[in-house]
């Protein structure tokens, strides 16, 4: 999840591609070119341990564009694919569902 979380900061596109499942990854990947990622906060792991096969990260990452601060709440789901993480997919607000 970190990884991914600076990869998005620095732009590494081809980087979060190689760490999306391939039953959800998608084509092409853009970021709002104004945007900075400014803190990532990590609210609850489970699973992911050195056996498992699955694990979900519940995080609030926080970023602006063009200076108003704005944060993604989402709890990612995380599978093994090849004997490495893959982000397979989220639920974006989850305390609202």
């Amino acid at each position: 999840m970190r990884s991914r979380y600076t990869a998005y900061a620095l732009g590494a596109f081809e980087y979060l591609r190689a760490t999306w499942h391939s039953s959800t990854r998608p084509a092409e990947l853009a970021s709002e070119s104004n945007s900075k990622w400014v803190g990532l906060q990590i609210l609850a792991t489970e699973g992911g341990g050195p056996n498992a096969t699955e694990g979900k990260v519940e995080f609030i990452a926080h970023y602006k564009i063009q200076g108003r601060a704005f944060r993604l709440h989402e709890r990612s789901r995380f599978v093994r694919e090849g004997g490495a993480w893959r982000y397979l997919d989220g639920v974006l607000d989850p305390d609202e569902h």
